[in-house]
């Protein structure tokens, strides 16, 4: 082998773990090398671990310190050995000093005890020399001249004067300035190809260390900007940026062209494709950045350079950060006063915390603390203790921050008006806009970030015609045409037919398969853990829907009278102690007929315990407790904390034992429902855990009542519920809790996917680059969208398998109300006055809350087939 001439340019191509650790990835990466040898290009590659591997050393590292055995160990050399024979070599040569290395190592930690950043770096450093030593070796025999060098003798850490041994060993900085001796070295050496590590480096005394976690597009950033690289590009397993996370948001659109700058505020701000720490180097040098997808290397990907196609104002991307701290600090004496604040992030500086987001006022200051560093309870205990000679400290955990990405925010914050609508409706705990002119950011609760990012897309993300900034939705950016065919197969998928004959001409018509709404009732009433199941009627009363919930065995849970009457009216044959009552500030004589039904009731209120006592003598109860932890999609959907209005506060519920001893009443049970649309399967199992610590107060307790709120996933891709993961979780709750019962609500759970409302266009048009599809019915029908920013699939249900191509179309009703969107860009065939639409997920809180706005009626209810 010999090197290519001196004035050959060097391309760095930097792969990720995913991107090297299968056969067709590698095929694809020699298809790409060669294409780079053949333009006259010299490719340097800068090659991860193989795909988890790190993440094994750590726990590797974690087992040693437990002086437990090394199976992890096994598992490392397997995941190697198995690429290896893939790959046609013979693995355990090349990863065998390696293995020798990291058995010797991981044999010191547990022998002392210890784990030193120095030994930690040493032991990461051998995935991606394991890796590099395949990745050589297959290139070679592929037929591509190739030489392996070491990344630590091209890339040496700063002498930073820097005391912390951590950050020293764990997250070095290197230089990125032109290198001549490196440039020499390395076209010196022999071969097409150069092949290095990522992630790894040396300091002066020549020791490993590494560049922190996703330092490979780093390191590949270093080496561009040392070589002065004819380009830089980043293989992985996405097609790109994004302009939000596609997860939440189905239009979200690839980001075709970024300046640095903008690529590296969306990188700082949450989107985790591109190593924010990456894009300096290539800026100083102006060495343009390609982002590209390994599974599509066609495709276009996101480039990004000091030359951008586009460079008016605009939001080009929102973005979420979770896992953030608050920290808010309070005195009154630190307006005016000189040096407050020097102090106070003294503090922060000494105890190794980078504060991230600021929010001052003449008599507080509010911080962000960013997930990656040590935020331990001991951590933070620290940091209060050592402010609080200061001021009022207040640390607040579970946050998120929502950005605002783009150029010139300043100048568009007008635009920002129905954005800033949104933020009524999401508590806001500390405000931010860039110095830099790059971003506006909210803090918000964690749990409501999904769902603000999401919205805040739909309003702020413009599209243009033949548009420089945004390419293809994040569908077609992987390689697939966008369909209007779910892959989980949806009932309503293989039922066109039926559902297009049901629905008369000039009416919008709910309809619910009651064979779902069986299976969702049968899938509860199987968890093991649970003993009574309530179906909350609130979510849809209509009559079969109750009837094929109760033959399964189901109960009724009433929030109203009316609802009780209903009830009856429908199953006159029901048990009343098979229906439970929970009223919010209902009137007596509700709470009065209820007793007289003999129905289970529940209490949510001192009031009626304080002015009423005589209805309840000699009655058994529930109280709802208001756990002061709510949780759900949307404001309105918690009922728990001290926002809401339902629950009686923890505090009094000494209170609520006195008023029901003297009344001769017994709390048979404790109930919460903290909100809706809650997919972790350890809530339930918390607030369970909560009662148990509450239960000996209660001599009489026959059962907890957790409440309903189960979810169910509003996009395609989206986790379900993990219902066996619920029932283990309730599982150890019976076992410490024996003789309670367990009960659930659900409401939305049992009907939602059930139920579809179907709806004729009226009317198409085209506003600018927006097209528009009108239906004859809207938030009249279905008001979720409105009112809760509720995302329902809509598909073509007349073309639903035309293979023609999808464009973005808004999805919008009659109503007189701007509000009155049902979807915005969702991908439908080509669409015509008279198609029926099919709104999915419309069974539950659709018809229940119909409303004649307008003057128009909603739309009417049908079933499909009955469930016997």
């Amino acid at each position: 082998m010999t090197p290519p001439t001196v004035t050959t340019p060097w391309v760095v191509m930097k792969f990720g773990g995913t991107s090297v650790s299968t056969l067709e990835c590698w095929e694809t990466i020699e298809t790409l090398v060669r294409a780079r040898i053949s333009a006259n290009e010299r490719p340097l590659i800068v090659h991860s671990a193989l795909s988890q591997v790190s993440n094994l050393l750590e726990k590797a590292i974690n087992a040693a310190l437990r002086q437990e055995g090394q199976t992890i160990l096994d598992d490392i050399a397997r995941r190697h050995l198995q690429l290896a024979q893939a790959l046609g070599l013979d693995g355990e040569p090349l990863i065998a000093p390696s293995l020798k290395r990291l058995t010797k190592n991981l044999s010191g930690i547990a022998l002392v005890g210890e784990a030193s950043p120095r030994v930690r770096a040493r032991i990461f450093a051998e995935g991606e020399i394991m890796a590099t030593a395949l990745g050589a070796a297959r290139l070679l025999v592929s037929g591509i001249a190739t030489s392996l060098f070491d990344a630590r003798s091209g890339l040496q850490s700063l002498d930073t004067n820097n005391t912390n041994e951590t950050a020293h060993y764990l997250s070095a900085i290197c230089s990125d300035t032109p290198d001549t001796d490196l440039q020499a070295r390395l076209n010196g050496l022999e071969g097409d190809a150069v092949l290095t590590q990522g992630f790894i480096a040396r300091n002066t005394r020549k020791e490993t260390v590494l560049l922190g976690r996703g330092g490979s597009d780093v390191s590949a950033s270093f080496f561009a900007a040392k070589l002065q690289a004819k380009r830089l590009e980043i293989w992985t397993d996405v097609p790109g940026m994004f302009s939000t996370d596609p997860r939440l948001s189905a239009s979200a659109r690839l980001l075709k062209d970024l300046s640095y700058d903008e690529a590296q505020e969306i990188a700082l701000m949450g989107a985790k494709v591109v190593h924010p720490r990456a894009l300096p180097p290539a800026r100083r040098a102006h060495i343009p950045v390609l982002v590209k997808c390994t599974d599509q290397p066609d495709a276009t990907g996101t480039r990004i350079s000091d030359q951008p196609a586009d460079t008016h104002a605009r939001v080009k991307a929102i973005t979420v950060k979770t896992g953030l701290v608050l920290v808010s600090m309070t005195s009154s004496s630190m307006w005016g006063e000189a040096g407050f604040l020097a102090k106070a992030f003294a503090a922060f500086s000494q105890n190794n915390l980078s504060i991230d987001l600021v929010s001052t006022s003449e008599a507080s200051v509010t911080v962000s603390l960013d997930p990656g560093q040590n935020l331990d309870d001991t951590a933070l205990e620290k940091l209060q203790s050592d402010l609080e000679p200061l001021c009022r400290v207040s640390i607040l955990r579970h946050c998120a921050s929502v950005s605002l990405v783009g150029r010139g925010i300043r100048t568009i914050l007008h635009k920002l008006t129905p954005a800033l609508e949104l933020f009524r409706e999401h508590p806001v705990r500390l405000v931010s806009q860039a110095a830099n002119d790059l971003n506006f950011t909210v803090v918000v609760d964690e749990d409501q970030a999904q769902k603000l990012a999401r919205r805040l897309h739909d309003e702020m993300v413009e599209i243009e015609p033949n548009d420089k900034v945004f390419g293809a939705p994040w569908q077609e950016s992987q390689g697939e045409k966008p369909s209007q065919n779910h892959t989980h197969r949806p009932w309503w998928q293989s039922k066109q037919r039926e559902l297009l004959a049901a629905k008369p001409d000039g009416e919008a018509t709910y309809v619910y398969d009651l064979e779902t709404v069986q299976a969702r009732a049968q899938s509860l009433t199987a968890l093991k853990a649970v003993d009574r199941v309530f179906y909350a009627m609130k979510a849809n009363a209509h009559p079969e829907v109750l009837r094929t919930i109760a033959r399964q065995g189901v109960g009724i849970e009433c929030v109203s009278l009316a609802e009780i009457k209903h009830v009856f009216t429908v199953l006159p044959d029901i048990d009343p102690i098979r229906i439970l009552f929970t009223p919010n500030f209902a009137p007596r004589q509700e709470y009065e007929a209820a007793i007289g039904y003999g129905v289970r009731l529940t209490l949510d209120n001192l009031h009626p315990l304080t002015h009423w006592p005589e209805i309840f003598a000699n009655t058994e109860v529930l109280l709802r407790v208001d756990t002061e932890r709510g949780r759900g999609h949307h404001r309105h959907v918690q009922t728990a904390g001290a926002r809401a209005k339902f629950g009686i506060p923890m505090s009094d519920l000494a209170k609520v034992r006195a008023l029901t001893k003297a009344a001769n009443v017994k709390i048979a049970g404790l109930h919460a429902h903290a909100g809706s649309g809650i997919l972790d399967p350890g809530h339930w199992r918390d607030i369970a855990q909560l009662f148990a610590t509450l239960a000996a107060d209660f001599p009489d307790l026959k059962a907890f009542d957790l409440g309903g709120g189960l979810g169910v996933p509003e996009n395609a891709g989206m986790a379900a519920l993990d219902l066996q993961q619920l029932d283990d979780n309730l599982t150890l709750v019976r076992k410490a809790c024996p003789g309670i019962e367990i009960w659930l609500e659900p409401g939305r759970y049992m009907v939602a996917e059930a139920g579809v409302l179907l709806a004729s266009v009226t009317q198409t048009k085209t506003k600018g680059s927006t097209a528009y599809a009108g239906l004859e019915t809207g938030m009249n029908s279905l008001i979720r969208p409105a009112l809760y920013g509720a995302h329902h699939d809509i598909v073509n249900l007349t073309r639903l398998h035309e293979t023609s191509e999808l464009s973005p179309v808004s999805v919008v009703g009659p109503i007189c109300e701007s509000a009155d969107i049902l979807g915005i860009d969702r991908h439908l065939p080509p669409t015509s006055e008279g198609d029926v639409l099919l709104i999915a997920n419309a069974g539950a809180y659709g018809a229940v809350m119909g409303n004649l706005y307008n003057l128009r009626a909603p739309a009417r209810e049908i079933t499909l087939n009955t469930s016997d």
